[in-house]
């Protein structure tokens, strides 16, 4: 159960990163329809991504870094990094989908990219964070998300 969560909330995010990807392609090749249906399943994994993050945070906990204290603040500082960008990402992904549903493209094309990149980028430090906790390193002890993010 350690390790099942956060695989299937990393899996999610993972997905919807690379959705993303697919739905800039579309777009940039003027196939709206791919485009449309694309954003909208990245959207619906980044929602089943922030439904089971925040549900296994408040319900069990977050993991501690498990690595060397040597590279433990490295860790730390690029955790901080990903939370900054995923919050971003996220605020700005809601926007964007405001635009887009509410047919205000010329708002929507202004901040799309932009927060493809973001998006994009916070999945694949997403994913870093989870192969750092999960897969090279043995997982510390689950405790309180400050603890975690400020390595308390």
């Amino acid at each position: 159960m350690h390790i099942l969560l956060p695989t299937i909330s990393t899996s999610f995010i993972a997905i919807s990163g690379i959705l993303v990807a697919f739905g800039w392609y579309f777009i940039r090749s003027r196939q709206t329809e791919k485009h449309i249906k694309t954003m909208k399943w990245a959207a619906i994994c980044a929602t089943i991504f922030f439904i089971t993050y925040v549900s296994r945070t408040a319900l069990l906990g977050n993991t501690l870094f498990g690595g060397p204290d040597n590279i433990r603040i490295f860790y730390q500082i690029f955790l901080i990094f990903h939370i900054i960008l995923a919050t971003i990402g996220g605020v700005m992904g809601l926007v964007t989908l405001y635009y887009g549903f509410k047919r205000k493209y010329d708002k929507h094309k202004k901040i799309g990219p932009w927060t493809s990149v973001i998006w994009f980028a916070s999945a694949i430090t997403g994913v870093t964070v989870y192969t750092l906790l999960y897969l090279i390193y043995p997982g510390g002890e689950t405790t309180g998300v400050l603890d975690v993010i400020f390595g308390w």
